[in-house]
């Protein structure tokens, strides 16, 4: 390599112990003078000291860089070693994080420059997320963890096993793909749930039946239709709660529809985006309206990753889908629309992933849209029951007020985008 070359690369290494150092700097910014072990000079030496361990490797072979890990090594571990005392606090953080910006100095100058700097970043944000990942580790439940585990095992370990086309005369079971959708979706629900997790109940009402409707709109209007009995003051805040809830649930269907099918993106968008926006409207005025909360309105939901749930939402998809193709084949494609009015009573997820498979090939992608707001609208409506018939009058009542703006809206601006096109 050039000059040049040479002063950008080992300039990377350098910038990169920076980072990191800056990082270690300030999680030691309170120790007086003396008791830091490694802070921004020490570790801006070790990512240059990386730089011209490679630089030499070039040069004269993997000898140099070898002996110069070997003793980065010692010194760091003779040092934290001196520093912990008598104490024994002895951490072996510090001295990974140094063998890492030593290797990321090396990979500055004989590597991609990018894949350095990539890793320089991310050994940065991994230090500084200390205190939240052990938070996070310390308010995980075994239940959980095993779920999630299990989970990961069954995605990775048995879903390439699985045969990836259809097993049955008619063309209309796919494990593979009915298996890959069914961890996709457990994934998105758990994301919620762990947004909700860490969140806490005092984030609010609001924040609760949003990190709510990713999980599970339905769930999360039936938690507070509950809470609506024991606390009736707070009906109109809860129906709020529950309203974007509602919303979510509709960015959750258009979301899954446009990933399988991005042909759906603009009609779903046509009748989804003033839904959501009556969802939101309705659920400001109505939490503004409402009570104050109390010590009972910590939302219980239960884990969407849990294997049971999997395999029940899996199987649920699988027979929905399997029976729109089947009916579609046999009975046009019109039977799609009273499919989803039906499949849209328990779960909205499984009748859009079935129908958004069949867009645009053995369904019109006018009539895919139609069926999939029609399960919208059959899902919402039996949100709206359970209100009803678990929570107080005034949650019911409200809850179905705002539903019936949504589908009135939504339902209007589809026509007028169907005439539009027309």
């Amino acid at each position: 390599m050039d000059m040049m070359e040479a002063f950008q690369r080992v300039g990377l290494a350098l910038a990169i112990g920076l980072l990191a150092g800056i990082e270690r700097g300030w999680q030691e910014r309170d120790l007086a003078d003396g008791q830091r072990v490694a802070g921004i000079r020490t570790f801006a030496l070790v990512g240059l000291l990386g730089g011209l361990a490679g630089y030499l490797g070039v040069e004269t072979g993997a000898a140099v860089p070898a002996m110069l890990a070997a003793g980065l090594t010692i010194a760091f571990v003779v040092f934290e070693y001196l520093a912990a005392g008598p104490r024994h606090d002895f951490s072996v953080t510090g001295v990974v994080a140094a063998l890492v910006v030593f290797a990321l100095g090396i990979v500055s100058v004989t590597g991609d420059m990018r894949l350095a700097a990539a890793g320089g970043v991310v050994t940065t944000v991994l230090l500084a997320a200390r205190h939240a990942l052990h938070g996070f580790l310390k308010s995980m439940t075994w239940v959980e963890l095993r779920s999630a585990l299990v989970l990961l095992t069954m995605s990775f370990v048995a879903l390439p096993l699985l045969p990836n086309r259809a097993i049955d005369p008619w063309g209309g079971f796919n494990p593979f793909s009915v298996w890959l959708m069914t961890v996709m979706i457990a994934a998105l629900s758990y994301a919620g749930y762990v947004a909700m997790r860490i969140g806490g109940p005092e984030r609010g009402i609001l924040f609760a039946g949003a990190t709510g409707g990713i999980v599970s709109s339905t769930a999360t209007t039936l938690s507070f239709a509950r809470i609506s009995v024991s606390q009736p003051v707070l009906a109109r805040r809860l129906a709020g709660a529950a309203s974007i809830a509602g919303g979510l649930s509709l960015v959750r269907c258009f979301v899954i529809a446009s990933v399988v099918a991005p042909v759906l993106m603009a009609p779903l968008a046509a009748a989804l985006a003033p839904g959501l926006c009556a969802f939101i409207l309705a659920s400001l005025v109505l939490n503004r309206s409402g009570g104050n909360a109390g010590p009972e309105t910590e939302l219980q939901l239960s884990n969407p990753f849990e294997l049971q749930s999997v395999l029940r939402f899996g199987a649920l998809l699988g027979v929905i889908g399997f029976a729109a193709k089947v009916l579609v084949k046999f009975l046009g494609p019109a039977s799609i629309v009273f499919i989803a009015l039906v499949s849209g009573i328990p779960d909205l997820d499984a009748i859009t992933l079935s129908t958004a498979h069949l867009a645009g090939g053995a369904v019109p992608i006018h009539t895919a849209a139609i069926a999939v707001l029609t399960a919208a609208v059959s899902n919402l409506i039996t949100k709206v029951v359970l209100a009803y018939s678990s929570g107080t009058r005034e949650y019911g009542r409200l809850l179905a007020l705002v539903t019936l703006v949504v589908i009135v809206v939504g339902g209007a601006c589809f026509w007028l985008y169907s005439a539009v096109l027309q």
